[in-house]
């Protein structure tokens, strides 16, 4: 079974993590105002001189990230070790939003990496919150 990717403007095969990662690619565009042609599918990425590829990572009009997504199949729990996967990825993307999805729960973090903390959010901050200078 296929699936039209909007930004990739192709279909794809729709499997679990790809029906996650669409429907997060909706939610951010239609729900939050993130700019389709600012969000970047599977992105590649450097760490621990292995290569990876980001899920999803959302990104400022300068192309900086500000938002990194990491997505599961619907069958894999969000434990403690899949949010420290994508803490992890976010070394080296450096964005100041994480959010992890298995399509039925989220969880968001806004990541101050100078003091290293995080602070939990209750939703996935809106587009224009985060870019007003």
């Amino acid at each position: 079974m296929l699936i039209w990717d909007v930004l990739r403007r192709r279909n794809v095969v729709l499997t679990p993590e790809e029906w996650v990662r669409q429907h997060v690619v909706h939610y951010l565009i239609t729900h939050r105002g993130y700019p389709k042609g600012l969000l970047s599918l599977e992105r590649g990425h450097r760490y621990n001189q292995r290569q990876k590829r980001t899920d999803l990572v959302a990104l400022d009009a300068a192309g900086r990230p500000l938002l990194l997504v990491e997505c599961k199949r619907p069958t894999v729990p969000i434990t403690a070790a899949t949010a420290m996967q994508a803490a992890t990825y976010n070394q080296t993307i450096g964005a100041p939003l994480l959010l992890l999805t298995n399509g039925l729960q989220h969880f968001c973090w806004r990541v101050n990496s100078t003091e290293r903390t995080n602070e939990r959010l209750t939703e996935v901050p809106l587009y224009a919150s985060l870019t007003r200078e």
